[in-house]
């Protein structure tokens, strides 16, 4: 296939219950080259509507939405005569393989890298290159790996994270944060040796790279890696405050959603 089969410019939707979330994808896209936005859901339902309204070559779906979810609307998406691309763009990367059930086309974790969004364009521009020329679908095998390859590649970017310490970039092994907390609406992490701030806007981004079985979310505002707990101090109502292996010894108080699975894990 030569490039001067491909489209063009290809038709974009943007679906994402967050405004800030919506206007970084779209700037992005809009830096690209080729790329018209045309349109912008913020919810499931508005998102059927504009795709059925604007008919749109390409749909970058969230997939956490209240009300309509992003995999709902892409299993009502197949529906259509002719439904567009669809590419799931979300924090979490346990949901590739239902990604796969749905036929997406890509699956891309935030925040999205603009190397890998090239990539994803590219594939959006073959697709409906091959797609034009021939209505058969693409083999479910090969959506299959590919998926598989990205939850591959997802976990080598795992192992390091970028902290900011001053005006340097840093980066640390997974293994050595002892916790992440949020304050003054930034991220910051800890280890044995630095600390400082990270890139990621909450700690749900930053907990969707790291190993869910090592580092546990034991308060809304807190991220701690329970192999970097020193002690575990017991406070009122049963509730517990961790005390981290840090130099200051910080403590870390445990909701009481979260001190039911320490009791469990810790025998308790």
């Amino acid at each position: 296939m030569t490039s001067d089969t491909l489209p063009a410019t290809l038709r974009v939707v943007v679906v994402d219950d967050e405004q800030l979330a919506r206007e970084e994808l779209c700037y992005q896209l809009e830096q690209l080259g080729d790329i018209d936005v045309i349109g912008q859901s913020s919810d499931g339902l508005d998102a059927l509507a504009t795709v059925t309204r604007l008919n749109p070559d390409l749909v970058f779906l969230d997939v956490q939405m209240p009300g309509l979810g992003g995999f709902e609307v892409a299993r009502r998406l197949l529906e259509h005569d002719a439904p567009p691309a669809v590419v799931f763009v979300t924090a979490f990367d346990r949901h590739a393989i239902e990604a796969f059930d749905v036929n997406a086309l890509d699956y891309l974790l935030k925040p999205v890298e603009a190397s890998r969004l090239e990539q994803t364009l590219q594939r959006a521009r073959k697709r409906l290159a091959r797609e034009r020329s021939s209505p058969a679908a693409l083999p479910m095998n090969d959506q299959l790996e590919k998926i598989v390859k990205m939850m591959a590649e997802r976990q080598v970017r795992r192992e390091q994270v970028a902290i900011k310490v001053g005006e340097r970039l840093m980066l640390v092994q997974a293994d050595e944060i002892i916790y992440a907390s949020l304050a003054d609406e930034s991220i910051n992490i800890v280890t044995g040796q630095v600390a400082g701030s990270s890139n990621y806007r909450t700690l749900d981004d930053l907990q969707a790279r790291l190993d869910p079985e090592v580092f546990w979310r034991v308060h809304r505002s807190h991220l701690v890696n329970i192999n970097k707990i020193k002690e575990i101090v017991p406070w009122f109502s049963r509730n517990y405050i961790l005390r981290m292996k840090d130099g200051k010894g910080t403590e870390i108080p445990v909701s009481r959603s979260q001190t039911k699975r320490l009791r469990e894990y810790l025998k308790l």
